[in-house]
């Protein structure tokens, strides 16, 4: 089900995630989440993934949709090495905004699949900046939170 995306100043998006208990069926949020991802690219004809908070749904919950489908379930992120990378961040909370930050340019991220496998992926570039704005939504950070300076906020057209 297509589910309403919480938009920046929704207090909700400030709160911190709580893991997923392995008891937990996620059968209906990650399809909700997929529903609200697909819907959202339609509209905007933008979006590859989207964090669970976006939805109102308090759990470390991340669902990923390029060229495959990917549940990140408890995820933890970590990094190589220290360099980063300025990017112009977008997100489904703020669909009109760009906000430049810096990024680590490589990530690792190991998490839990639905079936409770554990699973570790190394990611750079894009994918990287994609999973770390996407698990920030988890700790309650968004990319405003992460701006550069105050004359890093641009409009889309």
């Amino acid at each position: 089900m297509v589910k309403e995306i919480l938009l920046l100043g929704d207090t909700q998006l400030y709160e911190v995630s709580e893991e997923v208990n392995k008891e937990e069926d996620l059968t209906e949020l990650i399809q909700n989440l997929k529903d609200t991802l697909l819907d959202y690219r339609k509209k905007y004809n933008a979006g590859r993934a989207i964090a669970a908070p976006q939805i109102g749904v308090k759990k470390r919950v991340i669902y990923f949709y390029t060229d495959k489908e990917i549940v990140f379930v408890n995820p933890v992120l970590t990094f190589p090495d220290n360099e980063k990378m300025k990017v112009l961040d977008d997100c489904m909370s703020f669909p009109n905004l760009l906000v430049k930050v810096m990024r680590y340019k490589r990530c690792t991220i190991t998490y839990m699949t639905p079936t409770w496998k554990q699973k570790k992926i190394e990611l750079e570039g894009d994918l990287s900046e994609l999973l770390q704005h996407e698990y920030d939504h988890l700790d309650g950070i968004l990319a405003t939170m992460k701006a550069i300076d105050n004359k890093s906020f641009y409009c889309k057209k």
